[in-house]
């Protein structure tokens, strides 16, 4: 039976070296190395939407793949891809990298210079446990195999352009269509989701910075189940412990969140950090917010170009918001597209404040009314996005969550 083995190498001597040695392999077919970790994970979830059979059996991760870590790269394969055997390739055959391999999900590992017989016994393991694998799961691998679900950062060109609202009202407008959604606040230092949807609870993401596997008790006793049925992870309520969740921490709590919801949504906030950089990476969709006014859109095209220098987003891989929009105003959503050289989304969403002062005051984002043309611009974005299942309407929320999760987590975690 043929092998189809994904290299995934950045180095260009070490990419041919790799492939000269596969070709040489028997009954292997071989796939055109890719060069970063972004374009491995979005081919194996191309693959994967298109059905389980497509996916690779092999997948060979690089020691220096980047942007992501090699064991970080090794990790997320294989939770969002548990059918596809992962080999690491590294100069370092120490057993503390072993294990460490081992821990990450690896089913194998290559030591530097390459050698025949190793790569092909290493090869051969992996194909071999994958193939039992997709045995074990039968028909019911499309279902639980692939890259989960659909995960949206949103981020603000800078404070106070409305980061927060927008990504509660995707958050609410995939859940009124049915979908299980989790929103998480990922502005560490100064996120106020809590504040917005009227919730007290002692957990937060800090609570997951230091746990290597995140189960799915331990999941559930960090989130809030809001009343709306929203899956809630909220920042910290004292800031500098945002600090404590790094970009691998970041990218285990993604990851585990979307393995567990069929929609993510993280407010970024408007502040870089290696937590942030991480979730917009990994994302599937990133949303920029501005406003129509030169300041805030100079600090949008700072913010992308960032992201392009830190390889965290290219500039047409972003969708820009245009918030509190008129069609009066001098910025119009066309120039801002120009200026950012990014995707400008469908919708804008009109300058209404009125709508919003109320609610945000009591902490009741969720109850603006259906009749808000900011409510409803905001639901139409998730529609844009691809959020909902059907077109959700502003008038037909969730209202009730599950009583019985959200009891248990109040129990335990002394919420409101």
């Amino acid at each position: 039976m043929t092998t189809r083995i994904l290299p995934a190498v950045g180095d260009p001597d070490a990419a041919r070296s790799v492939s000269t040695l596969l070709s040489q392999l028997p009954d292997a077919e071989p796939a055109q190395p890719v060069t970063d970790s972004t374009q491995l994970v979005d081919t194996l979830a191309r693959l994967a939407a298109a059905s389980l059979d497509e996916l690779p059996e092999v997948v060979l991760v690089h020691e220096r793949i980047g942007p992501v870590p090699a064991l970080e790269l090794v990790r997320e394969v294989a939770l969002r891809f548990p059918a596809v055997g992962v080999v690491l390739i590294t100069a370092d055959a120490s057993p503390v990298l072993f294990s460490a391999a081992m821990d990450s999900g690896a089913r194998g590992l290559v030591t530097l210079p390459l050698g025949y017989e190793e790569l092909a016994s290493r090869v051969q393991a992996a194909a071999q446990w994958s193939l039992g694998v997709r045995r074990h799961l039968g028909t019911g691998a499309e279902r639980i195999t692939g890259p989960g679900g659909t995960v949206v950062t949103v981020s603000g060109a800078k404070g106070g352009v409305g980061t927060t609202v927008t990504a509660v009202h995707l958050a609410l407008a995939a859940r009124a269509s049915g979908r299980t959604v989790a929103l998480v606040d990922m502005d560490l230092q100064s996120g106020d989701i809590a504040s917005y949807l009227d919730v007290q609870f002692r957990r937060s993401v800090a609570d997951l910075a230091t746990i290597t596997d995140i189960s799915p008790r331990v999941l559930q006793d960090a989130v809030y189940v809001h009343e709306t049925g929203l899956s809630l992870l909220l920042a910290p309520a004292e800031g500098e412990r945002g600090e404590e969740v790094t970009d691998r921490s970041a990218r285990q709590v993604v990851s585990a969140l979307r393995g567990r919801h069929e929609v993510v949504v993280l407010d970024c906030g408007s502040r870089l950090d290696s937590a942030n950089a991480a979730a917009i990476e990994m994302a599937d969709t990133a949303l920029l917010v501005t406003t129509p006014d030169v300041i805030a859109v100079r600090a949008a095209k700072r913010t992308v170009r960032m992201w392009e220098r830190l390889q965290v987003r290219k500039a047409e891989e972003i969708v820009t918001l245009v918030n509190r929009h008129h069609r009066t105003s001098e910025i119009q959503p066309p120039l801002v597209q120009k200026i950012t050289g990014t995707r400008i989304a469908g919708t804008a969403v009109p300058a209404n404040f009125k709508e919003l002062a109320a609610v945000v005051d009591a902490g009741r984002l969720h109850e603006l009314d259906a009749k808000s043309t900011v409510k409803q611009s905001l639901w139409a974005l998730a529609g844009e996005l691809g959020l909902v299942q059907a077109a959700a309407q502003p008038g037909k929320e969730l209202t009730r969550a599950s009583d019985r999760g959200s009891l248990g987590l109040r129990r335990r975690g002394g919420g409101r």
